[in-house]
């Protein structure tokens, strides 16, 4: 054994050799391509610095840009039978269910909560794109339902941030039964004189649009993003014919009227809450006395099945 070439050599080799970059310190933007330093990144709320580009933020990141001091209340939402239809495609229902749990950290693609905005009481709901593909099924229905019923018994707004690919086919027609179910619970806060305001993101495509996503009194999307009930890829090999640039993009759609405005993420607090004021007939709110919002820098803990589901945002 040589002591110099089998020990020393190696050592020198360690402690002068380049360190790795960790790659969490890291993220891509998907549009402009440049890399961006993951806490100026968080600070932006997820927004390119270099071109505006609007990435996926977590439904828990976003309530805590959201609500003053970033706290807020989880609302309990009745939990529906776990595999009404015993389906299995490549994988079974409930193995796809634990799958997307343990990646996003949450039991399903809707979070709704409660907390004050502008120090004005609100009810949100918004859904996770990560979690399957945010797709509306049975408890989804069920959130907005409990996010509604909320809002009447508080008389507050409710605002709900949109974000899916449409209907869960894992529930069949049970998913599809969602779209008349979140428009009775719509109409419920407008005969309650209570404002409804959507948020759209990107993607909000399928039933998601055909129902509760347009339904807003007052309708915001943020920049670029896709807005739709079917894709513009099946459209263009249905009609044999190329679309429009930006066709079915939030721009297009504020051009042709189906939307009130469309606003940068990172303005998008203070607009909503200049909207859920007039709306609710309060004096406008002056912006030095608005308490802050959340610092989204570290992500937040999601609840454990230990904790309560009625928690404060950390």
């Amino acid at each position: 054994m040589n002591w110099i070439t089998n020990y020393v050599r190696p050592r020198i080799n360690s402690i002068f050799s380049r360190r790795d970059t960790p790659e969490n310190l890291w993220s891509k933007c998907d549009d402009c391509g440049n890399m961006l330093f993951h806490r100026e990144l968080r600070e932006n709320l997820n927004v390119c610095t270099s071109c505006g580009h609007h990435m996926a933020i977590t439904p828990r990141e976003r309530f805590a840009a959201l609500f003053d001091g970033g706290l807020f209340s989880e609302i309990a939402v009745p939990a529906p039978l776990e595999d009404p239809l015993k389906f299995r495609d490549q994988k079974r229902y409930p193995d796809r269910m634990r799958a997307a749990q343990k990646t996003t950290g949450e039991k399903e693609a809707m979070l709704v909560a409660e907390g004050e905005m502008g120090r004005t009481p609100i009810v949100a709901a918004a859904q996770d794109f990560s979690f399957m593909g945010g797709s509306m099924g049975m408890y989804v229905g069920n959130a907005i339902i409990a996010a509604a019923e909320r809002a009447v018994a508080r008389k507050n707004p409710l605002i709900l941030f949109s974000a899916a690919g449409g209907a869960r086919m894992q529930e069949g027609i049970l998913s599809l039964m969602q779209m008349p179910r979140t428009t009775v619970a719509v109409q419920m806060l407008k005969e309650a004189g209570l404002p409804y305001i959507v948020v759209l993101t990107h993607p909000t495509t399928g039933g998601v649009t055909a129902s509760y996503a347009m339904l807003g009194d007052v309708q915001i999307a943020e920049p670029n993003a896709l807005i739709c009930f079917a894709g513009p890829r099946v459209i263009e090999q249905t009609l044999g014919e190329k679309l429009p640039e930006g066709f079915q993009r939030a721009e297009y759609l504020l051009d042709h009227g189906m939307l009130d405005r469309v606003s940068p993420r990172t303005e998008l607090r203070g607009e909503l809450i200049t909207i859920t004021r007039m709306l609710m007939g309060l004096s406008p709110a002056v912006a030095g006395d608005l308490p802050p919002p959340g610092d989204t820098v570290e992500a937040l803990d999601a609840p454990t099945e230990d904790e309560p589901a009625g928690k404060s945002a950390k």
